[in-house]
C-alpha cells in the first residue's frame, strides 16, 4: 500500500511526480533507440528487418525468432529511490562499476572518456541522454536512481553501468508465488512438478515464455526483485529476439514494437483522428518505402489468478488459466511531436 500515491506524504508525492516525468522522457528516447534506430540500421546494411507478428504479442506466446546483431539491445533500470545495499547480492553494483571518470576510462568501446564530466550522469543535464545512449551498447544493465549523495534534492543520476542481475529463477518464482498465495513456505512444498509450473508462470507473469534469452530473463528477475523495495521502479529491456522493447513497472507489462502501415490504413487512421494524411504521417509515422512505420504499444493486465486473493488464503495453482491479458493498444506519436497523444489502434487483437 505504501507505493500508492495516496499513501505518500507531500515530499514523496513531489518525488513521485518528478520520477514519472523523467521516466516518460526516458521511455520516449529508449523507444526510438530500440525500434526506429534498429530498423534504419538494418536498412543501411541492406538486411531485411523482421517485424513482430501478432501471435508473438499475445499472452502465452511460445514463438521464437533468430536474433539480429543489428538490433539495439539493452537493459535500463530506473528506480524512484536508492537501492539499499542489501540487494547488492542480487543486483550487483559496486565501486568498480560506478559512473566516474576512472571507471569510464577503462571502456574501450567509449570514446567519450576524455570528455567525461561528473555532471554528464545527472538526468537534468542536456547531454544526459546522449551519454546514456553511448553506454547502452555495453553489456549488462545501466542503473539510474536517486543520487545517494543528494537525497533531499530529488536529483536522479546514472550511478552504475555493467550492472549484473544475479537471483535464481526459483527464488524469484517462490517470491511471486508466496505473494499470490500459491505457496506458504517454499517453492517445492508441493513437489517438483508444481515448482516447475510456478517457474513457468513467473515468465508468463512478465509477458515472456520460459525459453527466452538471458537479457529478458535478467530484466524480469530484476523487476520481481525490485518489488521488495518501498518505492516504485521501472525496467526497460530491448531484445533482438523479440524485436521489441518491454517495460516493467508498477503499472504492469507493456511491449513496444514497430508496425508497417499501408496507404489505406493511413487514410483510415487520419480520418478517424480528423487529420489530413500529410500531417498524420509527419506526426505519427517514420518513412520506410513502400510503407510507413509506427511505434505501437501493447499494454497487458493481470487476471484474478495473478493477483493476491482478497481473503488472503492459500489457493490451488491452476496452470491452464491465463495470468496475463491484453488490455489496450496504442500508436505513439514520433519523438518530435510530444504535444500529441497516443491514439488507439487495434493491431494485436485485430483479425488477420
Amino acid at each position: 500500500m505504501w507505493k500508492y500515491r495516496e499513501r505518500l506524504n507531500y515530499s514523496e508525492k513531489l518525488r513521485r511526480s518528478l520520477y514519472e516525468i523523467l521516466r516518460d522522457s526516458l521511455e520516449m528516447r529508449l523507444m526510438k533507440i530500440s525500434l526506429v534506430d534498429s530498423f534504419y540500421k538494418h536498412l543501411k546494411q541492406g538486411v531485411e528487418y523482421s517485424f513482430v507478428e501478432r501471435s508473438e504479442l499475445k499472452p502465452k506466446s511460445m514463438k521464437m525468432e533468430k536474433e539480429s546483431q543489428l538490433f539495439n539491445t539493452f537493459i535500463v533500470i530506473f528506480c524512484e529511490g536508492t537501492i539499499n545495499p542489501e540487494l547488492k547480492t542480487h543486483i550487483r553494483f559496486f565501486p568498480e562499476n560506478k559512473v566516474i571518470k576512472e571507471n569510464i576510462g577503462y571502456l574501450a568501446e567509449l570514446s567519450l572518456n576524455s570528455e567525461f564530466h561528473p555532471n554528464l550522469r545527472h538526468f537534468d543535464k542536456p547531454r544526459f541522454f546522449g551519454f546514456i545512449e553511448s553506454l547502452l551498447g555495453i553489456d549488462y544493465a545501466l542503473l539510474i536512481q536517486q543520487d545517494p549523495n543528494l537525497r533531499k534534492h530529488n536529483r536522479y543520476a546514472l550511478t552504475h553501468f555493467h550492472v549484473k542481475v544475479d537471483w535464481p529463477i526459483a527464488d524469484a518464482a517462490e517470491d511471486l508465488a508466496k505473494w499470490l498465495r500459491y505457496k506458504q513456505a517454499h517453492l517445492y512444498e508441493n513437489g517438483d512438478k508444481e515448482a516447475r509450473l510456478l517457474q513457468n508462470k513467473l515468465f508468463e507473469y512478465y509477458g515472456c515464455h520460459p525459453r527466452v534469452g538471458g537479457r529478458r530473463t535478467a530484466a524480469l528477475i530484476a523487476a520481481q526483485l525490485l518489488r521488495r523495495l518501498d518505492f516504485i521502479s521501472t525496467v526497460f529491456v530491448s531484445s533482438a529476439e523479440s524485436r521489441s522493447m518491454i517495460k516493467y513497472s508498477e503499472r504492469g507489462v507493456s511491449k513496444f514494437y514497430l508496425i508497417q502501415l499501408t496507404e489505406k490504413q493511413i487514410t483510415a487512421l487520419a480520418q478517424k483522428e480528423s487529420m489530413d494524411e500529410a500531417t498524420f504521417r509527419a506526426s505519427y509515422l517514420y518513412p520506410a518505402e513502400p510503407h510507413w512505420l509506427g511505434i505501437s504499444e501493447a499494454i497487458y493486465g493481470y487476471t484474478t489468478h495473478s493477483k493476491p486473493p482478497d481473503d488472503g488464503k492459500l489457493r490451488k495453482l491452476r496452470p491452464a488459466y491465463n495470468w496475463l491479458r491484453l488490455k489496450d493498444e496504442f500508436l505513439h506519436p514520433t519523438d518530435s511531436h510530444p504535444p500529441l497523444r497516443p491514439i488507439s489502434h487495434t493491431w494485436v487483437s485485430a483479425m488477420e
